[in-house]
C-alpha cells in the first residue's frame, strides 16, 4: 500500500523541489486518509476536475495548479473553501507540483512539449532556472507552416504574430505564462519564441527584437507534465492512473 506521503516524498525528490523558489507549495497539499490505488491527474485543481475525481473513486489528486499562492487571501471561504470541503468530505489527496514540474528534464512540461513539436537538440538555457528551453525545427519551415504544426499538436490553433520573413530554424519555449521571457530568449539566437499566454507589449517586443511569437494557450502547453509524472507513478507504484482534461481555451 502506498501512502499520499511517501508518493510526495517520491515526487519531491524526483523533480527536486528544495531547488525552487516556487509561487505556491509543491508538494502534499490536502491530505486524505486512505491509501493510494487510484491516481488522477489534471493541469489545474478546479472544481471540476475534483468532481471528475470524485465520481472515479480516485484516492489522490496530481496537478501542476494547485492552492495556496502568494499574495491570495488564505481563508478557506469562498470557493477554495468549496473545493476543499470537497477533495476532504472524499478523502482525496491533492499533490500539486508548479515550477519543478514544469523544468524536469524528462517529466517536466517543457521537455514534453519539446516533444510533441518535434523540437530537436531540445535543452535547457543554463541561465535561466531550467524554465526556458530552445531546439531546432527538424527541418526548416515558415512561420506560419510551424503555427499550423503547433495547432495540430496542440489541438488549439496559436496566435502567431508573424515577424521573421525567411525560414525558421531555432525555437526557444517556456510554457504556461512565460510571455515576459521573450528577451531572454531573443537573446538565444533564435527566430521564434513559444509560450502560452501573450500580453500587450510582447507584440512589440516581438517586432523589435525580430522574432516571431507563438501564443499556444497555458493550458494547451501545460497539460503533458502531468500525464508523464502520473505514468511515471503508477509504474513504479504499481497504482492505476487516468488524466482528466478539463477544456480551457485560455
Amino acid at each position: 500500500m502506498t501512502s499520499a506521503v511517501e508518493l510526495a516524498d517520491h515526487c519531491n525528490l524526483l523533480l527536486g523541489v528544495e531547488r525552487f523558489s516556487d509561487y505556491c507549495p509543491n508538494g502534499l497539499q490536502v491530505e486524505g486518509r486512505r491509501p493510494i490505488r487510484r491516481l488522477l491527474t489534471g493541469v489545474t485543481a478546479c472544481q471540476r476536475l475534483m468532481d471528475a475525481a470524485i465520481e472515479a473513486e480516485a484516492d489522490a489528486l496530481l496537478v501542476h495548479h494547485g492552492f495556496f499562492w502568494k499574495g491570495e487571501a488564505a481563508p478557506l471561504t469562498g470557493v477554495k473553501g468549496r473545493r476543499i470541503r470537497a477533495l476532504m468530505r472524499a478523502d482525496i489527496s491533492l499533490l500539486a507540483y508548479h515550477l519543478p514540474l514544469d523544468a524536469h528534464p524528462q517529466l517536466g512540461n517543457n521537455r514534453q512539449l519539446g516533444l510533441r513539436l518535434g523540437l530537436v537538440d531540445a535543452q535547457p538555457s543554463a541561465d535561466a532556472d531550467e524554465l526556458l528551453w530552445s531546439g531546432a525545427l527538424a527541418a526548416p519551415m515558415t512561420g506560419a507552416r510551424f503555427a499550423e504544426q503547433v495547432g495540430q499538436a496542440l489541438g488549439r490553433e496559436p496566435l502567431h504574430i508573424a515577424v521573421v520573413d525567411r525560414p525558421l530554424h531555432r525555437v526557444a519555449w517556456c510554457t504556461g505564462a512565460a510571455q515576459n521571457a521573450i528577451e531572454r530568449a531573443a537573446a538565444l539566437g533564435v527566430d521564434c519564441y513559444l509560450s502560452g499566454e501573450v500580453s500587450e507589449q510582447t507584440v512589440h517586443l516581438a517586432r523589435e527584437l525580430g522574432i516571431d511569437y507563438l501564443a499556444a494557450g497555458h493550458h494547451a502547453t501545460e497539460r503533458y507534465g502531468v500525464q508523464a509524472l502520473g505514468a511515471e507513478l503508477a509504474g513504479i507504484f504499481g497504482i492505476e492512473h487516468q488524466f482528466v482534461e478539463i477544456e480551457n481555451p485560455v
